[in-house]
């Protein structure tokens, strides 16, 4: 590839990795860039890589590496660094997810309206994120291949593997949410384990101080149905060797530092501090900055008791680990005799026996099982002594032995508390292992883990270049000869039989007397010819592998040691027999074969190989999903990007692994309208009059003699290098049409410059020319001046000297006049003063001899009033106590008093208990006012006294005051005398001294009787809540007593004489249903509770003779016409509802609301919900809205209560006293005169119509969510514009040729026929404008919300031209919301306030000057900071190429958004949705207009029902006095 000067690359450099340049010099094989360090480099062309000229024009980065204009190493690494700036930490490479560690909390991304957004999307669609890639393998496991998925997480220590690992089981569990046994979900359960694991298999390493010394695989099982129905972990390869052996500043597992800070429990195990521990003290770090070992301590205990792990084996785990560590503590001396040893003193046999003792086994046999070993021969058993180094080496053989086998245990005992679906079909599993890993030391674990992800690697690239052959197959492209890049050779090197590294290292191990030198000797002559194996310089024994990662030099120094896993019989018999159940359970009896050989070898490296090789057999079996985790810097800090740092990890990740697989293909892939949008410059003659985009790519491909492209279905595929070519010639292009336009531009400005120079000549001259004839002209007019000048001085001064002299002698007569005419104003004022003060004074003494008398008068009148009114009331007394009426009843109570004694006396004693009860309550209520009333009445005595002191002190401050005055009058008046006069002084200072003491009184005073005030309003305070508290106990009472007084009059009204056996029953469950006891079960939200279920049926024999008496009881049989009512649709007449009309005038013929017991209303309401629960309801909710509102409104305006309910207090208890206020006083919601009669409403009624309300309620929100439901489609589509629209606006806005298209609306245009449709449905069924209007505000409210959250989502949606699309949308809703006016729109168009300040935004111009305060006032005062910054880090303009929002306005939002995250606990920064009901029982009662129901007639096909006769005979009924 050829440079040219101007043009903008990658160059390498050490410290930064790469960095930005231009080229300066481009000679024949070097090339001079100046780079963005201020540098000029002379590089070779292969070493410099194209660079984007446009990277800043669609915001610096793009959420897909494959958009990359150049798909390279640098373009890979600064689109991270971008994105990582703007916090935005994910990024796809395809269908691979690369997730950059934030170091900083960002609740908003992981809550629960995020996995939301991201259920059931395909991948790509929304911004990337780990939920969309754990969405997608759920979608395809469940719904679309039916086949087993596997996610895998990777990456260095501290790059957030396990965080990632979390957030995708927390996904999955909410998709497929299964609620587990005790209550907690499988995904509870697994990060519950977490701190376990944690605490026995991880370690501080040199990079991480929690890393992972293990691997792990999470398979969570689901069921046909798409439900979790389990889950399991394996576990990969421990790191054993960390238990005996650490370097510094490494640590041992967490959990032994853990136990040693224990407190009592290491007391309990005989433990000291850590140093004193040959396993804990070969390392210096012994704590973790931020962390306490004791903590963490008690959070693993608490683990083992969340997994289900008893008390008993909690204490044998512990007992193990402090087994352990005494083992290391035990040292070795040579023995008596040769290659023998023995104890080395006092100190190591204690930890000796104390280890024996926590092992629970002989301590003899447990130095024999150390310190020899015994061969079984045909001729019997030889006992073999060790030396000390052997010894040493079986001691630390038996400590990895144990952990390792504790670790499998706790591993089991975690999937035993989870549960697994052995009949599962369908798996997800995540992949949580170590990343690959390269350090100045490399040793036996290095070599396993990078052996584990040159699989996974290999794994990867297939899965990459399947990824790769399915969108050529899709784009139906010609594939076949792409060459696939594969790593078997470097596979082969490690594991092949049977001269593989690792079969070499078995041999080795098998042979005693083997080294890591012949080892080593051995591998470099059977791969002396390899190309990735290398012998190193300066070492005999190290090796270097190339991986795909880069070179690794391992230290082959432990590697026989660390392979050689040896299952020591000795061991097994001395932990087996160990009389702790725990222990022994760890360590089953060995077969007979095991038992004749001492030592049984096994290979670490081989049994990794198999799990390894069951590994891949797993994730072969199910569709793999990648997720790149990459660790920005080593100091764990947020905001910091080390680009070396992460370029080795996304080499060592494998990315730049898939982006050379992607460069064997078509690395460069653009859709044919971005495609024609970019390089239409190329060839502008095929834009003329031409829109088919991909006969115009290809032929301007051909027009640049460019081969080997390939053109697919809706996508262009070049090689790599051809987007460079064309970029150069684009350039090449533009600078010529640059330079072109600055030459004209030049001699514009210098035709300019001589055009205004000639025309300033010009102006000089005519103005010199002027200036001396303006000269000459003066000097004529100067002379003839100065005789004028002469004449007229001389008249002025003789004019002066006269005026002068007249001036004197009107100043002296004005001064004259002056003095006469203010003495006499003076004498005027006072004159007029003295009138007015005494006619000031005579209307005052007038006024307070008026205000007395009145006040007189008043009370005269008051005293006088009460007088009459006590007459009248001694008057209707009487004649209330002489009334017939109640002799009568008084003679009926008295007949019926003996049949009603029992009944009488089991209400009696059911009244008493529960009074009993609420007097003792009010007793304690009354005592603890009393104390606060006391208390008060101290306080304000208190305040009294203070009070009257400082009146007393404000009395002798006036006196003080008062006799100062006269003194000083007396020194004025007595200024001849001296003496009295010096003593005046003294007798003012000490009284000026005494008043200073005063008002320092004074002031004292005034502050304690503000505290006593303070103290005093304090207990007011809380005398005031206790007086509501007994205000509300009182409502309560009191609405107790008049249902008691309603269930009392129903008792007396009764026939009992053949009831009494069933009567005290009856009577109870009617108490305890009135006063509401727990027995009675609640509601849900929605359901519209019947009367019956608050009143208490009486027996079938009761109510039998009641209805016999009662009129509507007579008319129940015929209940059938209300259903019919009901079932059926009777229409309208004159905007009216025909079935809530004829409802209510049953109702009121029938005089159910003044039956004290009816079922009627049970039958309305069942009825209506039964007609909302069918199949057609969703249809006929706008038909009942209607109808159940005006009936609503008829009760409302036509009841009234008949005094039962009311209640002494102010205020009303409950809803029951909120209905019986409002029907008390159903005229205050009334515009007119009553012309309709009101009828006395019982305690049914009442709670027919809060039914009622309620069934209002449900309609309209079951209205509501239907609307969202239906509408939410088509916002879907709305948001983005349309791909034809997008690329014609692009052709349009960099073509000449071509005109521009109107955008299409059609989607729009959907909305509103929807908005139309749904009018013109309310209005047809005449529903209340106030319904209209609310339900039009609160569907504008969710278009507002769903169009802004998906603006938020989707960065294709934040460009120039989407913004204009969405705007001429939103013109279509503005005009919709004019058309229909206020009465039905109310504040939709407000509503809308969120998405309308958003796309302003989008489509403003010159963003780059706008400061932070003017967006935030000015643009954009509704949205949050948060809700900006996000809009401004996805803003691209797509249209002019202009770029968005200043660095400096971006970084200040960055850093409030960073302030804030500390601060709040959620910080989303989407739009939550509004599910309440938005008016109340009043706004109903003020809003729907009043009803006319007597001109409504009844419909012919309910007239021939013999109940409903009376409605054809009368207009309008009058209930029956």
């Amino acid at each position: 590839m050829s440079y040219r000067k101007g043009l903008k690359v990658w160059v390498e450099e050490k410290g930064e990795g790469w960095v930005e340049a231009e080229v300066v010099e481009a000679k024949e094989r070097a090339v001079v860039v100046f780079s963005s360090q201020r540098k000029k480099i002379t590089v070779s062309p292969e070493k410099l890589l194209p660079r984007d000229t446009d990277e800043d024009l669609g915001g610096g980065h793009v959420d897909d590496m494959t958009k990359l204009t150049y798909l390279n190493e640098p373009g890979v690494l600064y689109n991270l660094k971008k994105r990582y700036a703007l916090n935005e930490i994910y990024t796809y490479t395809g269908s691979i997810l690369i997730a950059v560690n934030p170091f900083t909390r960002l609740p908003h991304l992981y809550n629960e309206y995020m996995m939301e957004q991201y259920k059931g999307i395909r991948l790509g669609e929304l911004s990337p994120h780990v939920f969309a890639v754990a969405d997608a393998s759920y979608s395809r496991a469940m719904v679309n291949d039916s086949r087993s998925q596997s996610i895998l997480v990777s990456g260095e220590s501290g790059a957030g593997k396990t965080e990632t690992t979390k957030l995708i089981m927390q996904y999955l569990t909410f998709v497929g949410g299964r609620a587990a046994l005790d209550d907690r979900t499988v995904e509870q359960q697994v990060l519950e384990s977490n701190p376990l694991l944690e605490a026995f298999g991880n370690a501080k390493t040199v990079r991480n101080d929690n890393s992972s010394r293990f691997g792990k695989f999470v398979e969570i099982q689901f069921d046909s149905s798409g439900r979790i129905s389990g889950a399991a972990i394996r576990t990969y390869l421990l790191e054993r060797s960390r238990v005996v052996q650490i370097t510094d500043p490494e640590r041992n597992f967490h959990c032994f530092y853990q136990l040693c800070a224990s407190g009592k429990d290491a007391e309990l195990y005989k433990l000291g501090h850590i140093s004193s521990f040959h396993y804990l003290n070969q390392s210096n770090t012994h704590d973790l900055e931020g962390t306490n070992n004791e903590d963490e301590y008690w959070k693993t205990k608490r683990a083992m008791d969340i997994v289900g792990i008893s008390r008993e084996d909690q204490d044998a785990i512990f007992r193990t680990l402090a087994a352990i560590l005494h083992l290391g503590n035990i040292e070795f001396v040579p023995g008596k005799d040769a290659d023998s040893s023995k104890i080395k003193d006092s100190t190591s046999n204690f930890h000796l026996q104390t280890a024996a003792k926590l092992f629970m086994c002989d301590s003899d046999l447990l130095v024999s099982t150390l310190c020899s070993r015994s061969i079984h021969t045909r001729e019997g058993i030889i006992v073999k002594a060790l030396d000390c180094a052997a010894a040493a080496a079986n001691r630390d053989a038996l400590a990895k032995t144990v952990y390792a086998r504790l670790f499998d245990w706790l591993v089991e005992n975690i999937n035993k508390s989870i549960g697994q679906d052995v009949d599962s079909k369908l798996q997800i599993g995540v992949l949580d292992i170590y990343g690959f890993e390269s350090f100045k030391n490399n040793s036996f674990e290095q070599f396993c883990i990078n052996f584990a992800n040159e699989k996974l690697q290999q794994h990867f690239n297939e899965h990459v270049f399947k990824m790769e052959q399915e969108e050529y197959k899709s784009e139906e492209i010609n594939w076949s000869y792409i060459e696939f890049i594969d790593n078997q050779d470097v596979l082969d090197l490690i594991e092949k039989k049977p001269i593989g590294i690792i079969a070499l290292l078995d041999e080795a191990c098998m042979f005693p007397k083997s080294t890591h030198e012949t080892f080593a000797t051995k591998m470099f002559r059977n791969f002396s010819s390899h190309l990735r194996l290398e012998r190193t310089k300066f070492s005999e024994t190290d090796f270097t592998i190339s991986h795909y990662a880069g070179k690794v030099t391992y230290q082959t120094d432990s590697f026989l040691e660390k392979n050689r896993d040896y299952i020591v019989a000795e061991h097994c018999n001395l932990l087996s027999s160990s009389r702790c159940p725990f222990v022994s359970g760890l360590f089953t009896s060995l077969p007979e074969e095991s038992i004749r050989s001492s030592y049984k070898f096994s290979s670490v490296a081989s049994r990794f190989k198999l799990q390894l090789q069951a590994l891949m057999e797993t994730l072969n079996s199910t569709e793999p999903h990648y997720v790149r985790c990459v660790k920005p810097n080593s100091a764990n800090r947020p905001q910091l990007f080390e680009n070396q740092s992460v370029l080795h990890q996304l080499r060592c990740g494998g990315v730049l692994e898939a982006v050379r697989i992607s460069l064997a293909g078509y690395p460069t892939r653009r859709t044919y309208a971005e495609f024609v949008d970019r390089f239409a410059v190329l060839v502008p003659e095929l834009m003329i009059g031409s829109y088919d985009e991909k006969m115009m790519t290809k032929g301007i491909l051909e027009k640049m003699k460019l081969e080997n492209f390939q053109l697919g279905k809706t996508k262009v595929f070049l090689r790599a290098g051809q987007i460079a070519i064309l970029d150069m010639r684009r350039a090449e292009i533009l600078d010529n049409a640059a330079r072109h336009i600055q030459g004209r531009f030049r001699t514009f400005i210098t035709r300019k410059e001589f055009v205004k120079t000639r025309e300033a000549s010009i102006s000089i001259q005519a103005y010199c020319r002027g200036c001396l004839a303006r000269k000459m002209f003066a000097n004529r007019r100067e002379t003839a001046a100065a005789v004028i000048v002469q004449k007229y001085v001389r008249r002025w001064l003789l004019r002066r000297a006269h005026l002068q002299a007249c001036l004197a002698a009107l100043l002296i007569q004005s001064y004259i006049r002056g003095f006469i005419a203010r003495r006499y104003f003076s004498v005027i004022r006072e004159h007029k003063a003295a009138t007015v003060i005494q006619s000031t004074w005579r209307r005052r003494k007038f006024v307070i001899l008026f205000q007395n008398y009145r006040q007189a008068t008043v009370a005269i009148q008051c005293s006088w009033r009460q007088k009459l009114a006590r007459k009248e009331l001694r008057k209707l007394k009487m004649a209330a106590n002489e009334a017939g009426a109640l002799r009568e009843a008084k003679n009926k109570l008295e007949k019926k008093m003996d049949d009603l004694a029992l009944r009488l006396t089991l209400e009696r004693r059911l009244r008493a208990s529960s009074e009993e009860s609420k007097s003792v309550e009010i007793l304690k209520r009354d005592k603890i006012i009393e104390s606060l009333s006391a208390e008060c009445a101290a306080a304000k005595s208190a305040a009294q006294n203070e009070h009257a002191k400082k009146l007393l002190l404000q009395k002798q401050l006036d006196d003080s005051l008062r006799e100062i005055t006269m003194l000083q009058s007396k020194k004025i008046m007595s200024a001849e005398a001296a003496e009295e006069n010096s003593n005046l002084k003294n007798l003012v200072e000490s009284l000026s001294t005494k008043n200073s003491i005063l008002e320092n009184e004074l002031i004292v005073t005034r502050k304690s009787s503000d505290d006593t005030m303070e103290k005093l309003k304090e207990v007011e305070g809380k005398c005031n809540h206790l007086q509501q508290n007994l205000d509300k106990l009182q409502e309560k009472l009191t609405n107790l007593e008049n249902e008691n007084h309603v269930l009392r009059q129903k008792a007396f009204n009764m026939p009992t004489m053949n009831n009494l056996s069933v009567a005290p029953k009856t009577l109870s469950e009617k108490f305890s249903a009135s006063i509401g006891l727990p027995n009675s079960e609640p509601k849900h939200i929605y359901e519209s509770p019947t009367p019956t279920k608050y009143l208490a049926s009486l027996p079938q024999t009761l109510s039998t003779s009641r209805r016999s008496r009662l009129p509507v009881e007579r008319h129940e049989q015929n209940h059938e016409i209300l259903l019919r009512c009901i079932k059926e649709n009777l229409g309208y007449k004159d905007g009216k509802p025909v079935a809530a009309c004829i409802i209510y005038k049953c109702l009121l013929h029938w005089r159910a609301f003044e039956s004290e017991r009816t079922a009627i209303f049970d039958h309305v309401i069942e009825a209506i919900n039964d007609v909302l629960k069918g199949n057609e309801a969703d249809g006929r909710l706008p038909y009942w809205l209607s109808n159940t509102s005006a009936l609503l409104c008829l009760l409302q305006r036509n009841l009234r209560s008949n005094g039962l309910f009311t209640t002494p207090s102010r205020r009303s208890g409950g809803a029951l006293g909120k209905i019986a206020q409002t029907l008390r006083s159903p005229s205050k919601f009334i515009g007119r005169s009553d012309t309709l009669p009101h009828v006395d409403a019982r305690y049914p009624a009442i709670l027919f119509k809060q039914q009622l309300t309620a069934c209002v309620e449900k309609i309209f929100g079951q209205l509501r969510d239907n609307l969202k439901k239906e509408i939410s489609p088509l916002l879907n589509v709305c948001i983005q514009a349309p791909k034809s629209t997008r690329g014609q606006s692009g052709k349009a806005s960099k073509s000449s040729g071509v005109g521009a298209h109107p955008a299409s609306n059609s989607n729009w245009d959907n909305i509103v026929n929807f908005l139309d449709l749904l009018m013109d449905t309310l209005r047809e069924n005449y529903v209340p404008s106030f319904f209209i209007r609310k339900l039009i505000t609160q569907l504008f409210s969710f278009i507002n919300i769903q169009l802004f959250n998906s603006l938020l989502l989707r960065r294709e949606c934040c460009t120039f031209s989407n913004g204009e699309y969405v705007k001429a949308g939103l013109s279509l809703l503005e005009k919709w919301i004019t058309d229909v006016t206020d009465e039905f729109a109310g504040t939709s168009w407000h509503e809308l306030n969120y998405i309308r300040q958003a796309v302003g935004f989008l489509v403003i111009h010159q963003k780059r000057k706008k400061t932070l305060e003017e967006i935030k006032q000015d643009l954009c005062p509704s949205l949050s900071v948060r809700q900006i910054y996000r809009i401004c880090s996805m803003y691209w303009d797509d249209k002019y190429g202009t770029q968005g929002i200043s660095t400096e306005v971006v970084a200040a939002m960055r850093e409030m958004v960073n302030k804030d995250t500390q601060n709040l606990v959620s910080n989303s920064f989407l739009l939550d949705d509004d599910l309440s009901i938005p008016f109340s029982t009043e706004d109903l009662s003020m809003a729907i207009p009043s009803i006319d129901y007597a001109d409504v007639d009844l419909p012919e096909s309910l007239q021939h029902y013999t109940s409903v006769q009376f409605l054809l005979r009368q207009q309008d009924p009058q209930p029956a006095q």
